[in-house]
């Protein structure tokens, strides 16, 4: 009997590997608009990132502006799917600069995508930015999406080159969002804690060191954080969880009554709160 269990013990470690990275794997949605289909010039680029790697993306840049945006898309997302609320504030008068992660929208592949890949994007593409078009980096704000938005949050916790972050629909803790993935699997506990410590030691790091309601008690500059009241993929209490552990007095929650995780229609009806946010914290000129 002990015999049997260890055997299927062991088949069931191995498989572990395979599983986590097939079901945790992101889909791809390429880019098939542009800005001009909003009538903006921009200028298509390619970002070098980590590894090697190649970053898509698209620089909207503003008369005289020296604030510039940098906008990160959600899981299995796209730098277009973030069109709707960028255009806004492009329009207001911002630089924007979208870009792809890493195995996502037109971006070169990688081995996986995480968080902290997410996180490593960004950095770079705040990099590129200072380094090419340093008159449109006088200041730099990030608005990050669902995991783009943790990305964000744990990118401003450790560089000072961000002058304010907007995260939408950040969730609190990878850990929950892992366990909670695995749930309706019915997989014991034991198995699920297994399966949370590998995807630690895949991406390189413990889940309480990237979780954003751990990464925002690091970070100095101004927060707003946004949240749909009917987001069935992470509940409205995460972001409460995150505003809890905001040290700085300049953190503040925007509840979007009815909008889902993606519902970026019913955010855009509020752009007028996140320019006062920007025009208070990083101004466009």
């Amino acid at each position: 009997m002990f015999a049997t269990f260890s055997i299927i013990f062991a088949i069931t470690l191995a498989l572990i590997p395979a599983g986590v990275h097939l079901g945790f794997r992101a889909p791809r949605t390429r880019e098939t608009g542009s800005p001009a289909d909003y009538g903006l010039a921009f200028e298509e680029l390619s970002i070098p990132t980590v590894r090697g790697r190649q970053l898509f993306g698209w620089l909207l840049p503003a008369p005289a502006a020296t604030c510039t945006i940098v906008v990160l898309h959600g899981w299995g997302s796209n730098a277009e799917l973030m069109l709707p609320l960028a255009v806004p504030l492009r329009r207001a008068g911002f630089n924007l600069l979208l870009c792809d992660s890493r195995s996502h929208g037109r971006s070169d592949a990688d081995s996986f995508s995480s968080l902290p890949r997410f996180a490593e994007d960004l950095g770079m593409a705040i990099l590129w930015l200072k380094a090419q078009h340093p008159h449109l980096a006088d200041r730099i704000a990030v608005l990050g999406h669902s995991v783009g938005a943790g990305a964000a949050l744990f990118e401003a916790s450790r560089n000072a080159d961000i002058a304010a972050v907007i995260s939408i629909a950040a969730f609190a803790d990878p850990a929950q969002v892992t366990a909670g993935y695995l749930r309706p699997l019915h997989f014991p506990r034991l198995l699920i804690r297994l399966v949370c410590r590998y995807v630690e030691w895949v991406i390189g790091y413990r889940f309480a060191a990237i979780a954003p309601m751990n990464t925002v008690r690091s970070i100095a500059c101004p927060i707003l954080l946004v949240h749909g009241t009917a987001d069935r993929t992470v509940a409205v209490d995460d972001a409460h969880l995150i505003l809890t552990n905001c040290p700085a007095p300049h953190a503040r929650l925007l509840e979007i009554d009815g909008a889902g995780h993606d519902s970026v229609d019913r955010i855009e009806q509020h752009v007028g709160e996140l320019l006062g946010f920007l025009e208070q914290h990083c101004p466009a000129r």
